[in-house]
């Protein structure tokens, strides 16, 4: 398999579709393949200008006269967690968090199905197979894990979370994630994005790569409640948000 090089890397266009996040708008993906030897230096340098990676593929938005999409990180040793994101990590105090090789079995399965049959219904990732899955999870040419939340104590500690993570030099990237619909009093898509900080900070690294913060998107805005936060600014690079 032929290597890739910063040099040799051929970026292509999507065709534009009806953009996810807001109404009547469009958008447009701008992606290549990620493989071979340099597959991890390639995904560090474009993950740096802003791009997301989804199985095989590395993308970012390239969309005709909207950049609403920013890409954005948390300062982890900067993070002061608030009174509710206090709130959550008492409130889950009783998880138990293992990280995993990137194996899918179906007991994730089973709990990823449940979890887009509640949140995302009639979504198109509702009707993926377990082999779609497997895909998702395994296809990367990347250092990855999968971190599994499981309730200590109840019997067998049922399976209630799963995020698909990737390692980067710096930090951790949140490529995925999926929790048991049944317990979503306990905010469960936040404590999973505070335990990525907090093994940010205890490995000593700097960053949790969350993707893409869309301020007027209901789906994407609360990305903006981690703060500090930096925000991907092309040419002139990582800037913290401001208030």
């Amino acid at each position: 398999m032929t290597d890739q090089t910063p040099e040799t890397t051929q970026l292509f266009l999507t065709a534009a579709m009806p953009c996810p996040y807001l109404p009547g708008k469009m958008e447009r993906k701008l992606f290549t393949h990620l493989s071979g030897r340099r597959a991890s230096m390639l995904h560090q340098l474009l993950s740096d200008n802003g791009f997301r990676r989804s199985q095989n593929l590395i993308y970012r938005p390239a969309c005709e006269g909207c950049n609403s999409c920013q890409s954005v990180r948390i300062v982890a040793q900067e993070f002061a967690p608030s009174k509710r994101f206090r709130r959550v990590t008492k409130a889950n105090a009783d998880i138990v968090v293992a990280v995993q090789p990137t194996v899918a079995t179906i007991e994730q399965y089973e709990l990823f199905k449940r979890y887009l049959d509640a949140r995302h219904s009639g979504g198109g990732m509702t009707q993926m197979s377990y082999q779609d899955y497997e895909y998702m999870v395994e296809d990367t040419p990347v250092q990855s894990v999968l971190v599994e939340y499981r309730l200590r104590d109840l019997p067998d500690q049922p399976l209630v979370a799963v995020a698909l993570t990737d390692v980067m030099p710096d930090g951790l990237s949140m490529v995925y994630s999926f929790y048991d619909p049944d317990i979503a009093q306990r905010s469960m898509g936040t404590f999973l994005i505070l335990d990525h900080i907090n093994q940010v900070r205890s490995a000593g690294l700097s960053y949790v790569y969350l993707g893409y913060w869309v301020k007027d998107s209901p789906k994407m805005a609360y990305k903006g409640d981690y703060r500090p936060l930096e925000v991907q600014r092309g040419s002139l690079g990582w800037m913290r948000l401001e208030e």
